[in-house]
C-alpha cells in the first residue's frame, strides 16, 4: 500500500510538468462545471429549513387546512395602518378603504388571493381594529413559496401599493409574508461584503506568517478552486434533489472552506519546509510533507465529513439538510489539499518563498523560541497547568446558568426591518398574539356542524389560558367533519411561553370534544406557535442523538489514528470542556451582556457539531506528531518535540479558523453572529490553551502510558524501584477502586443527566433519575474520600489533589447548571413556593 501511495504521489508531483498538468486539471474542472450548474441562489431551499418534521402534529394540521379549506394556505401579508394625531381614526379608516380599494382593483400583485379588511368583511372588525381605532389591519394573503422571487417582488408590490395610498398614517407590511421576505434580504445582503472580508481578513494574515507574497496567494487560489467545484456540484445535486442548500449553509460553507483549506495550506507547506532542510531536491521533498502529513489531514478531513452526516440522524429539516453540502465542500477541499496545493508550489518553484529565499524558510521550521518556552513550562509543571487551565475552563462554563433559547426570527435580525416595525405596532395598538394566530384544528369521524361539539370547543378555547381571543365564527370543511378555530394568544407568539401554552390548548379542545360526545376527535393546532412548539421538541431529540454520535465518531477516528484506546478518551473529554466554556462563554456575552432574547435554537447544536469536529483537528495534528517523535525518543522528549514543532505552524491554523469564523459576526443575523462568535472564541480556546497547555500537560502525566495500550520502547534501560510487597498490594487495590469508583461516578452522572432529560417527557416515571441520583451521590462521596486517601499514601503535591478534586466537582456543578436551564427554558417547572401561614394559625 504503502509503495502505490509513493508511486501515485510521483506520478502526481514527480516534477514541474506534472504539477503542472495537475494545476490545469483542476482549473479545467472547476472551469467546466461552472458552465453547466445552475446558479446557487436558483437552487436554495430557506423554506423547508425552519418547518418542524413532516410528521409533527403542526405539519398534519397545515396539511387539513390546505385540503379542507382551499385558499387558506396562503402566506398573509398584514398591512398595519395607523392615523396621527386626534384623527387618528378617520384617517386609518380612510388609508384602509384606499388601499382596499386599490388591492381589490387588481392594482396589487396576482398572488394577492383576497382582501381582508373592515372594508370586505365588516363583521371582522373586532380583529382588525385597535381598541382606540386609530389603527387598523388588512390582510393580503399570498400564494406561492416564500423562497421564489416572485413571492418577494409580490410582498415588494404591496408595500409600495400600501405606502402609496396610505396618505398621512402611518404604515408597514409585515406578518408571515413580510418576515419570509425580510429574512432573504437580510441574508443576501451581506454574502458578498462577508466573501471580501473573509478574503482580505485571510490575506493579511497569510502574508505576516509566510512573508512571501506567493506562498500567500497558493491557500487562497486553492480555496478558490475548492469553492467553485464544490459549489457548482452542489447546485448540480440540489438540483437534482438529492441534497438541500440554504442561504445560512451557504454563508458557513464560504466561511468553512477557507478556514479549513488554510489550515491544510499551513500543515502541508510547513512539513515542505521541514522536508527542504535534508531534502534539496523540491519535487522529493513534496512529496516526502505530502507523504508526512496525510495520516493527519486524512483523519482531520474525515473526522467533519463524519460530523456533518451525523447530522442526517436528524428529524428535523434544520439539521438533516445542514450537512450533506458541508461535507462535500470538505472532501472537496482536502482533495484539493492533496494535489492542487502542493503542484502549484512545486509549479511557483523558488519563487514561492520570495523574497526571504529557501534557507529562510526552511530555518523558521524548526519552531520558535516562544514555543519552546511554552513546552518547557508545561514539561515543568505538568499538574498546575492542568489545574489551571480546567479551572478557568469551568468558570467560563458558569455562563450556561444564563441559557435559554429563541425562536423568534424578528428579534433575530440586527438590521432594521419593515416587518421588525409592523410587528412593533401590532403588539402596542393590538396584543402581542396578533401577528401570528393559531389555527386549532378538530377532526371527527361524525359531522360536527349539527351537534353541540363545535359551540362547546369553542367556548372552551375562549376560556383556556393565555388565549385573548376566539375568530367569533368556526370555519368548517367540506366535508363537515372538520372544523376550524382560529385563535389569538396574549403571549408573544414566538416566545417559549406561548410555545408551551401549545400542548394545555390542544388538551382543552380535546377534553371539550370529549364531553360533548366526540370521543374519537383528533385535535391538531396549525400556525408558526405549533410549528416552532414542534422544532423545539424535534431539537431536543435530535441533539441528544446528535451529540452522542459525534462523540462516538470522533472517537472511532482518533482509535484508529493514535492505535491507542486511553488517548481518544482524555482528547475527546478535552473537547467536551472546550464546548462548554464556549457555550457558556458565548451566552454571557450574547444574552447576558449583548441582551439577545436567547440563544438561536439550532446554534447550540451546530456550535457542538463544528466545535468538536474542527477541535479535534489540532489535537490530531499535535498527538500524530508525538506519536511520529516517539519512535526515536521519549514520551516527554517526545511531546515537547511535537508541541515546538507544530506549535507555530498549528496557532497560524487557528488563528486563520478563528478570523474566518468572526467574519459572521459582520452578518445582521443573531444565529450566524453567535455561531461566529461561538467559534472564534473556541478555536481560539482549542489553538492556545486545549492543544498547547492541557493536552501536552496530561501527556506528561501520563507518561509511557499516554498511548495505552500502545506502550513506546524506552530509548534507554530503566531502572526499575520495586515497592515493599505489602505497600505495593495495598497501593494496587486502593488505585484500583479509585479507579472503578471514578469509573462508576461517571456511568451514573451520565445516567443521571439522561434521566433528568427525559424525565420531563410526557408518560415518564421520576424512578430512573432517583435511583441514578442516589448512586452518583454516594459514588462522589466515595471518589473524594478515596481521592483524599491516595494523596496520602501516595504523598501527592498540592496540585495533584487540586486538580482531581476540580474533576470531582464538575458532575455536581453540570448537573446543577443543567436544571437551572431546564427551568428557565420551561422544561423544568418552577418548584411549587411554601404557602404562607394563614393569621388564623
Amino acid at each position: 500500500m504503502r509503495s502505490m501511495y509513493s508511486r501515485l504521489l510521483r506520478c502526481l508531483l514527480g516534477s514541474r510538468k506534472r504539477a503542472a498538468a495537475v494545476v490545469a486539471f483542476w482549473v479545467l474542472a472547476a472551469g467546466l462545471l461552472a458552465g453547466v450548474a445552475p446558479a446557487l441562489e436558483s437552487v436554495e431551499d430557506n423554506a423547508s429549513a425552519n418547518l418542524p418534521p413532516a410528521a409533527a402534529d403542526s405539519m398534519k394540521a397545515r396539511e387539513l387546512v390546505r385540503a379542507q379549506l382551499p385558499g387558506r394556505d396562503a402566506t398573509p401579508a398584514i398591512i398595519v395602518v395607523r392615523g396621527e394625531g386626534a384623527d387618528a381614526a378617520t384617517q386609518a379608516g380612510e388609508a384602509v378603504v384606499r388601499i382596499t380599494s386599490a388591492l381589490s382593483r387588481g392594482a396589487g400583485p396576482d398572488q394577492a388571493t383576497d382582501v381582508v379588511s373592515t372594508v370586505t368583511a365588516p363583521d371582522a372588525a373586532t380583529g382588525l381594529v385597535s381598541r382606540d381605532r386609530g389603527t387598523q389591519l388588512v390582510i393580503v394573503p399570498l400564494t406561492g413559496s416564500p423562497s421564489d422571487e416572485s413571492f418577494q417582488n409580490a410582498v415588494d408590490e404591496v408595500r409600495a401599493l400600501a405606502s402609496d395610498r396610505a396618505g398621512p398614517t402611518e404604515v408597514a407590511v409585515t406578518g408571515p409574508a413580510g418576515i419570509a421576505t425580510d429574512t432573504v434580504k437580510v441574508f443576501s445582503g451581506g454574502d458578498k461584503a462577508m466573501l471580501l472580508a473573509t478574503v482580505l481578513l485571510v490575506l493579511v494574515i497569510l502574508l505576516a506568517i509566510y512573508r512571501s507574497p506567493l506562498m500567500a496567494l497558493v491557500p487562497l487560489v486553492a480555496v478558490g478552486v475548492a469553492m467553485r467545484v464544490a459549489e457548482t456540484t452542489g447546485t448540480l445535486l440540489a438540483d437534482a434533489g438529492i441534497i438541500t442548500i440554504s442561504s445560512q449553509t451557504a454563508s458557513i460553507m464560504t466561511v468553512l472552506l477557507f478556514g479549513v483549506g488554510t489550515d491544510y495550506a499551513l500543515i502541508i507547506t510547513a512539513r515542505y519546509r521541514e522536508a527542504l532542510l535534508d531534502e534539496p531536491d523540491r519535487p522529493s521533498a513534496m512529496q516526502t510533507a505530502v507523504r508526512r502529513t496525510a495520516e493527519s489531514v486524512l483523519a482531520s478531513a474525515s473526522t467533519i465529513v463524519l460530523a456533518m452526516f451525523a447530522l442526517l440522524v436528524a428529524a428535523s429539516p434544520a439539521l438533516h439538510g445542514f450537512g450533506p453540502y458541508l461535507a462535500l465542500g470538505v472532501a472537496v477541499m482536502a482533495l484539493v489539499a492533496f494535489t492542487f496545493i502542493p503542484a502549484l508550489v512545486l509549479l511557483f518553484g523558488g519563487g514561492v518563498f520570495w523574497p526571504g529565499g529557501v534557507d529562510k524558510a526552511a530555518e523558521r521550521s524548526r519552531g520558535a523560541g516562544v514555543w519552546h518556552r511554552v513546552a518547557g513550562l508545561v514539561a515543568r509543571a505538568p499538574v498546575r497547568v492542568v489545574t489551571a487551565v480546567i479551572a478557568l475552563l469551568v468558570v467560563m462554563s458558569a455562563g450556561l446558568i444564563g441559557y435559554q433559547e429563541s425562536f423568534n426570527t424578528l428579534s433575530g435580525f440586527r438590521a432594521a426591518t419593515e416587518s421588525e416595525h409592523g410587528q412593533k405596532l401590532i403588539q402596542e395598538e393590538f396584543g402581542p398574539g396578533e401577528i401570528a394566530p393559531s389555527t386549532v384544528v378538530v377532526h371527527d369521524g361524525n359531522d360536527l356542524r349539527s351537534g353541540p361539539a363545535s359551540t362547546r370547543i369553542a367556548t372552551a378555547l375562549a376560556g383556556a389560558d393565555h388565549v385573548a381571543r376566539v375568530g367569533q365564527h368556526p370555519r368548517f370543511g367540506a366535508d363537515g367533519r372538520t372544523v376550524f378555530y382560529d385563535v389569538v394568544l396574549d403571549l408573544d407568539p414566538y416566545g417559549s411561553e406561548a410555545l408551551d401554552a401549545i400542548e394545555p390548548l390542544k388538551k382543552t379542545a380535546r377534553a371539550a370534544a370529549d364531553r360533548a360526545g366526540a370521543k374519537d376527535a383528533t385535535v391538531l393546532i396549525a400556525g408558526e406557535t405549533a410549528q416552532n412548539a414542534d422544532i423545539r421538541s424535534a431539537l431536543d431529540r435530535d441533539t441528544t442523538s446528535i451529540v452522542l454520535l459525534v462523540l462516538a465518531l470522533v472517537t472511532a477516528v482518533l482509535v484508529l489514528l493514535l492505535r491507542s484506546l486511553l488517548a481518544p478518551l482524555y482528547l475527546v473529554a478535552t473537547l467536551i470542556l472546550s464546548f462548554l466554556a464556549t457555550l457558556g462563554a458565548t451566552t454571557f456575552f450574547t444574552v447576558t451582556l449583548l441582551g439577545d432574547e436567547g440563544i438561536g435554537n439550532r446554534v447550540t447544536a451546530y456550535i457542538f457539531v463544528f466545535l468538536v469536529a474542527l477541535g479535534v483537528d489540532y489535537n490530531i495534528f499535535i498527538m500524530s506528531r508525538f506519536k511520529q517523535e516517539l519512535r526515536t525518543t521519549s514520551p516527554a522528549k517526545a511531546i515537547s518535540a511535537a508541541l515546538t514543532r507544530t506549535g507555530g505552524v498549528v496557532s497560524s491554523a487557528g488563528l486563520i479558523l478563528a478570523a474566518t469564523f468572526a467574519v459572521l459576526m459582520t452578518q445582521p443575523i443573531r444565529e450566524l453572529f453567535q455561531f461566529g462568535f461561538a467559534m472564534a472564541f473556541g478555536i481560539l480556546l482549542d489553538t492556545f490553551l486545549i492543544r498547547p497547555l492541557l493536552v501536552p500537560a496530561v501527556v506528561h502525566l501520563l507518561g509511557h502510558r499516554a498511548l495505552w495500550p500502545t506502550r513506546p520502547r524506552p530509548t534507554t534501560p530503566l531502572t526499575p524501584v520495586t515497592p515493599p510487597a505489602e505497600t505495593a498490594g495495598s497501593t494496587g487495590r486502593l488505585l484500583r477502586a479509585f479507579t472503578w469508583i471514578a469509573f462508576i461516578e461517571a456511568c451514573t452522572w451520565a445516567g443521571l443527566l439522561i434521566g433528568m432529560y427525559f424525565k420531563y417527557v410526557p408518560k415518564t416515571t421520576e424512578l430512573g433519575v432517583r435511583i441514578f441520583g442516589a448512586l452518583h451521590g454516594a459514588a462522589f462521596i466515595a471518589y473524594v474520600l478515596l481521592t483524599v486517601l491516595l494523596a496520602i499514601r501516595l504523598k501527592w503535591r498540592l496540585g495533584r489533589t487540586t486538580l482531581l478534586a476540580l474533576l470531582a466537582a464538575v458532575p455536581p456543578f453540570m448537573t446543577v447548571a443543567f436544571e437551572t436551564w431546564a427551568r428557565r427554558t420551561g422544561r423544568l417547572p418552577e418548584p411549587p413556593s411554601a404557602p404562607h401561614p394563614s393569621p388564623a394559625s
